[in-house]
């Protein structure tokens, strides 16, 4: 067998002084090996992909899962399992490789059918699609980030029930493993979330960084020469540096990788980062350390150059010895070991629990809500002006003591976005406590200072890796800074929350830089999330029920500064607020018969069209209100219910929205008008504002008009 060097033999395995011997067997060596040529092969047969890291990786990806990963491939989902995240999804197979090593259902088929369709392996890590598979990666960056996440559900969850349990003693203490890349260092929302890990001390969170210092654009010296273990020790990290060329030549000291991941668990006050040196595509023997190996198949030549150099046959493809694969599948029974352990220590922890909390946990892990929670969501008193932002603090507050498991926080934006849990403390070590916030480690109320991407990130990682409910807030203008994440959400299916505020023009005097224009349309065109854009406080506490109830999607609400009506629900011929749950609903009927005009609202300018309505009326034209608060969830009703709110033969229709037109056509049609906004705003009071674009009761009666004279001419 060929050792693991170039132009040496190999090193005898090392022992550490304080830590168990390590052992390395030639079977060892052969399934790395093994995985290293299945990576190659399964490239060169689909044509395209990424075989370099794959190979070069291989090693250290095996050291985890084999070696430190407490895992069991029978059951995934297993809720004490330590979690992996592969955040250089490009490299897949370096994660599929080791699922199929382990047993977890991706077999010898799903290789051969990489990047196909309808496989387990398709070209980036699919959530949901591949057993074993923590979370979907390939937005570079996004995998590490989200870590942070995973990192603060377990420290809550552990909080939460049990608190006063011995540091590594309790069912609920699990590692969080991150395999990063240069691209992922690169990427900005690294730095944010990694920030916020060093400073809240996240023990559990270890990061090996493969520094092999080639990118699709060859050598990283391009753009990329920064210290980055010196910045990672700047956030507050435990850094260490193992570097397999440090002699001269390339040693795959592996001993060395298993003792800086020991002594990264034995830091239990810091996250860890190892910076692990590598050659990308480690041993082919020519393409080895180039860029040209980052992202496109061998070649016939290099594949069998490979093979020949490792010990295969190079006329065979996706051989894989049986006792090699008995070796690795040995990790089942280790990890039903582990489980069985876990069992017992579980099933202690149930049993000097107090039963109201087990059973607590017992809901919240079901993702189900207590009995009667819906008696907490409050009711508003018409005739009172009040933000919609401000309602949502509100409801935020009242459904808090009812549902444990909802936390969340602000981008520094708290008092703005109305996220506080009033009297909660702040998730944060202790010594942060200030003069405002009195911190703990399981607190509630999150604090992601200006780092919107991160927030969205690390509430990614919060809802994913557990069943707590998470929302992050910010202004409206910030998702842009937000939207790789949120888009992530969606491709997830996963429940994270977005609390945005400031919603349009209505901000005022902060003027274009902070007023949103875009944005609505932007986030409606990102599938499978939700945009909420309320009416009134009472649409608010409808959106924040149905938000919770969503489990399966993300979803935004989208909330005003400024001060709008409450409608008198009930009364006047208003409908109940409930009906917004629905996404679209007559809020307020024509008063004489069928209508011949309807005019569809959001948010702040619903009132708008109330008022344009009695306008109409008073000329005796039948008018309807719509109150469209989110159009996905209006378009997941039957097509009977639409049909009653917007009915096919009323083609007089009018859309307002302080927001850009985008969108708005599917539900006017070509006869419709629209008072909408398609230019920046201006820095003037929010009254004024609205007066000077023309969004006004007035425009949108005029519009209503002239809607219903082009039907008739």
């Amino acid at each position: 067998m060929r050792p693991r060097s170039i132009g040496s033999e190999s090193e005898e395995p090392k022992v550490s002084n304080t830590q168990p011997e390590f052992v390395w067997t030639e079977q060892d060596q052969r399934a790395v090996d093994s995985s290293r040529v299945l990576a190659a092969d399964a490239v060169e047969k689909i044509g395209s992909g990424h075989p370099g890291t794959a190979m070069s990786l291989a090693p250290a990806a095996y050291l985890l899962f084999q070696r430190h990963l407490r895992h069991d491939p029978s059951d995934p989902d297993w809720a004490g399992r330590d979690r992996f995240i592969l955040s250089p999804g490009h490299t897949s197979l370096t994660l599929y490789l080791q699922l199929f090593f382990s047993g977890y259902g991706v077999e010898m088929k799903d290789l051969e059918s990489l990047r196909a369709s309808g496989s387990l392996t398709p070209g980036h890590p699919e959530y949901g699609h591949t057993p074993g598979v923590e979370m979907t990666t390939g937005p570079l960056g996004q995998g590490l980030a989200s870590s942070v996440g995973f990192a603060y559900s377990q420290r809550r969850l552990r909080g939460m029930f049990d608190a006063d349990a011995q540091a590594g003693t309790s069912p609920f203490d699990h590692r969080i493993y991150v395999i990063a890349s240069d691209g992922d260092l690169q990427e900005g929302v690294t730095s944010e979330a990694s920030s916020l890990a060093g400073h809240q001390q996240l023990g559990n969170l270890v990061v090996i960084y493969d520094d092999n210092k080639i990118s699709i654009e060859d050598d990283t010296d391009v753009a990329f020469t920064e210290d980055v273990l010196a910045r990672y020790e700047a956030y507050g990290w435990h850094t260490q540096r193992v570097d397999w060329t440090k002699t001269g030549q390339y040693v795959e000291d592996v001993a060395e990788l298993d003792s800086a991941v020991r002594n990264a668990e034995q830091e239990t006050g810091k996250p860890s980062i190892i910076a692990l040196r590598t050659i990308i595509g480690f041993p082919s023997p020519t393409k080895q350390n180039t860029g040209g190996i980052h992202g496109s198949k061998l070649g016939t030549e290099e594949l069998a150059g490979l093979k020949e150099i490792l010990g295969f046959d190079p006329d065979q493809s996706f051989m894989l010895d049986d006792a090699v694969l008995a070796h690795v599948r040995e990790v089942g029974a280790r990890g039903a070991k582990a489980h069985a352990e876990w069992d017992a220590a579980f099933a202690a922890w149930r049993e000097r629990t107090p039963a109201e909390l087990v059973a607590q946990y017992d809901r919240i892990n079901r993702g189900e809500f207590p009995d009667g929670w819906l008696n907490a969501l409050p009711t508003f008193e018409a005739g009172k002006d009040k933000s919609t932002r401000q309602a949502s603090g509100e409801v935020i507050n009242a459904l808090a003591p009812e549902l444990p498991e909802l936390w969340g926080g602000s981008a520094d934006l708290a008092g703005s976005n109305n996220t506080t849990i009033e009297g909660a403390k702040s998730f944060n070590p202790v010594e942060f406590t200030t003069k405002s916030w009195k911190a703990d480690l399981a607190g509630r109320v999150l604090h992601f200072g200006i780092r919107e991407h991160a927030a969205a990130a690390i509430v990614n990682g919060i809802v994913t890796s557990s069943t707590l409910r998470a929302y992050s807030g910010t202004f409206l203008i910030f998702s842009d800074y937000q939207r790789p994440a949120i888009r992530l959400s969606a491709l997830m299916g996963i429940p994270s929350i977005y609390v945005w505020t400031h919603d349009s023009i209505g901000l005022g005097e902060d003027g274009p830089t902070h007023q949103p224009v875009e944005q609505l349309a932007a986030l409606r065109a990102i599938p499978k999330l939700d945009v909420i854009r309320p009416a009134d406080a009472n649409e608010v506490a409808q959106a924040w029920r149905r938000m919770l109830e969503i489990q399966d999607h993300p979803t935004g609400i989208v909330l005003t500064r400024q001060n709008v009506p409450t409608f008198p629900r009930g009364e006047d011929g208003f409908a109940s607020a409930e009906l917004a749950s629905r996404g679209g609903y007559t809020l307020k009927d024509a008063s004489n018969g069928a209508p011949e005009v309807i005019l569809i609202g959001t948010g702040s300018e619903v009132q708008l069209a109330v008022e344009a309505q009695s306008a109409l009326e008073a000329e005796g034209v039948p008018t309807r209100v719509v109150s469209m608060p989110s159009v996905e969830w209006f378009r997941d009703q039957s097509a009977e219910y639409r049909e009653l709110v917007l009915p096919r033969a009323v083609r007089a229709r009018v859309a307002v929205e302080a927001a850009s037109s985008q969108g708005w056509h599917e539900w006017v049609g070509d006869l419709g008008r629209l008072v909408t906004l398609d230019h920046f705003g201006a820095s003037a009071d929010y009254k004024t504002l609205y007066s000077d674009f023309g969004i006004t009761a007035e425009a949108v009666a005029q519009a209503g008009r002239d809607s219903l004279a082009a039907t008739r001419s």
